[in-house]
């Protein structure tokens, strides 16, 4: 009997680290966001009704989606972000599915799925149990400025679009505190595994 495990955080919590230990110990990780970026590629459906929604300028001029165009209309204004994510939505939640049964099919005794709006898209049911990755917001912070080059301002318009790191932690089955170093990270999640898939 396979189990389902749901796996998210905030932005920039770690959870990619997290999904890296996974893979190396030969656990199969569903990656949401991997996913998301394939299903609005030009001639897929998702694609045509996000053009169709939102109009041509937000494509670069190789007629690809321009994340950057479409983010800027996306995080500030609520009505238009859930425009986008009831299209994209659909489409990467059949596909998750249908990796998922490959997985179970295939005989593995766990399947993540690496979903970072797990809460706010209202998707527990697709899990057995949850781990949320956890890291304080002024680690957050400076990581996502950092990382992605953001003012404190972008950085914060991003955190504050998903639902408070503390909310989830409230929410999950385990939690991985990632605000001390790699090998803390990775002893925490292998006892929650040894507790699950015993």
């Amino acid at each position: 009997m396979s189990i389902v495990i749901g796996l998210t955080g905030g932005i920039a919590s770690g959870k990619s680290t997290v999904t890296g230990m996974l893979r190396d110990i030969n656990i199969p990780v569903i990656d949401a966001d991997h996913i998301a970026k394939e299903v609005v590629e030009p001639g897929k459906e998702a694609y045509k009704q996000i053009v169709e929604t939102f109009g041509r300028s937000i494509l670069h001029e190789n007629a690809e989606i321009n994340r950057a165009a479409l983010g800027e209309i996306v995080f500030y204004q609520e009505e238009e972000r859930k425009k986008l994510n009831a299209i994209v939505h659909p489409a990467v939640r059949k596909e998750m599915l249908s990796q998922k049964e490959s997985y179970i099919e295939e005989g593995y005794e766990a399947v993540v799925l690496d979903i970072p709006l797990l809460f706010e898209s209202d998707l527990t049911h697709l899990v057995d149990k949850v781990v949320v990755v956890y890291v304080d917001e002024s680690v957050q912070l400076e990581r996502l400025k950092s990382r992605n080059n953001l003012s404190a301002e972008e950085a914060y318009a991003r955190i504050h679009a998903q639902l408070p790191l503390i909310q989830k932690v409230a929410l999950a089955d385990a939690v991985i505190n990632n605000n001390g170093p790699v090998e803390e990270t990775k002893q925490q999640l292998l006892s929650i595994l040894a507790l699950w898939l015993d």
